[in-house]
């Protein structure tokens, strides 16, 4: 069994002063402009590939993080997972990937949530995907819990 999933690109012009129109097959978002310029300088409400690839790449963690603790006996209650994908300009080349996470895990220690982590970043598809071609770099730390004081 796979799963396909489409989206499509109409493109007009020239790389640097052309646009063009991305629509994803699932509808889930509507019609998207891409430029040149939101890419490579300012998004002014535009998207750009690399932003693509960041929310595929957080969604996925947070969903290859979440089974993997799951898993090991200790679901999340949240995590929250940022991804910054970076353009090098000069090589216009994707050279990093960085995800940050924090986790609210009931009955899991710092040194537990950091192995699972790093576990879940090998068995993501898109961290695969990118592997070998992506530097990528996990940081990955407990939400602070909060203080439980008495007043005795």
């Amino acid at each position: 069994m796979a799963a396909e999933r489409r989206a499509e690109v109409i493109w007009q012009g020239t790389l640097t002063q052309g646009n063009g129109r991305l629509k994803v097959g699932s509808g889930a978002f509507g019609e998207q402009a891409i430029t040149w310029a939101s890419r490579a300088e300012r998004p002014d409400g535009k998207t750009s590939p690399e932003e693509l690839i960041a929310a595929a790449h957080a969604g996925c963690y947070a969903m290859a993080l979440s089974n993997t603790l799951a898993q090991g006996g200790t679901p999340a209650e949240e995590l929250t997972v940022n991804a910054i994908c970076t353009l090098d300009l000069q090589q216009v080349k994707i050279t990093t990937m960085n995800l940050e996470v924090q986790g609210r895990v009931p009955g899991l220690d710092e040194q537990g949530f950091q192995q699972a982590a790093q576990k879940a970043e090998q068995s993501c598809p898109v961290s695969n995907a990118l592997r070998n071609n992506v530097q990528i770099h996990l940081n990955a730390h407990l939400a602070q819990q909060p203080q439980v004081t008495s007043n005795r």
